[in-house]
């Protein structure tokens, strides 16, 4: 059982200092591993009331390979992890060589759980097509993994054309872990056929028909379906519950769920329930689902 926390991205603020001691204190707490979300833009809501928006921009995101090559530095052996980088709407072997780097200079700490987003705009913004973004994530994770993986490649697929070429420096894990974040179908399918873990979000009953999915296609691509990781995201709020924040035991209900249902990490989240900036406090209930948990 791996457990994790999640960085509070949304309120920790911009303090350097603030972020380190948060590092520093999920390792000291014995912490497997330290998971950031992240979204390039936030929407200001007052311009399109309907517009679906769980952020805003009063919500801070920080870049998640900047991040964690910070984060690298003030920590020695926790885990680093993204739940969920939105891989599409990035230049794929630049995202590999940042994921590369970060890795690099972890010391191989770093799990690249990546998914392809709910937020349009982002891919306008950054000039890359949003309809096709689930057919072109699996051409993206075939490239980024033989990237890591050979000294040099030629590569040449539908979406991508890599002349002869390579990184240096290049990743310590061959290739570094990749798990999808996401609900759908499609997800569990390629979850069996190509992922290292599986990210769901609602409850082992809510997810039962992708669960099978996932082990149905693993089994057809002749791999092993225990051997793919299931990550527990949960916490004491979330986007879309921050007015009705939950209870611990509701948090840890929720993981014990997951882990009956055979899953492998879990992280816990202290996000959107009042403690903004107060970094003993999410240290402090960081530290009693961890107890709980070790105590299931």
């Amino acid at each position: 059982m791996q457990l994790g926390a999640m960085f509070p991205t949304t309120e920790i603020g911009n303090d350097p200092a603030a972020i380190k001691d948060y590092a520093q204190g999920i390792e000291d707490l014995g912490f497997d591993y330290i998971v950031t979300i992240e979204h390039v833009l936030q929407v200001d809501p007052k311009g399109d009331p309907d517009v679906f928006a769980p952020y805003t921009l009063e919500d801070s995101f920080h870049e998640p390979f900047v991040l964690h090559g910070f984060l690298a530095a003030c920590t020695e052996k926790v885990g680093l992890s993204t739940a969920i980088l939105i891989l599409p709407q990035r230049q794929t072997v630049l995202a590999a060589k940042q994921a590369a780097e970060v890795d690099g200079l972890s010391g191989g700490r770093l799990r690249l759980g990546i998914g392809i987003g709910w937020q349009e705009l982002e891919y306008t913004a950054l000039g890359e097509e949003w309809t096709n973004r689930g057919k072109r994530c699996e051409e993206q994770v075939d490239l980024m993994r033989k990237l890591w993986t050979n000294k040099e490649v030629d590569y040449k697929g539908e979406y991508h054309t890599v002349p002869e070429s390579g990184f240096n420096p290049n990743s310590v894990q061959k290739p570094i872990p990749i798990w999808f974040g996401g609900m759908a179908k499609q997800v569990a399918e390629r979850v069996g056929r190509i992922g290292d873990g599986w990210i769901p979000i609602g409850t082992p009953q809510d997810m039962a028909e992708q669960l099978d999915i996932m082990h149905e296609a693993a089994e057809k691509a002749g791999r092993d379906p225990k051997a793919i990781g299931i990550e527990s995201i949960t916490g004491l709020a979330s986007a879309m519950t921050r007015d009705n924040p939950g209870t611990m035991d509701q948090a840890v209900g929720m993981s014990k769920l997951w882990k009956d249902a055979g899953a492998s990490h879990f992280a816990f989240g202290s996000s959107m329930i009042g403690l903004n900036d107060d970094i003993d406090g999410h240290l402090k209930l960081a530290a009693e689902y961890k107890e709980r948990m070790e105590a299931l």
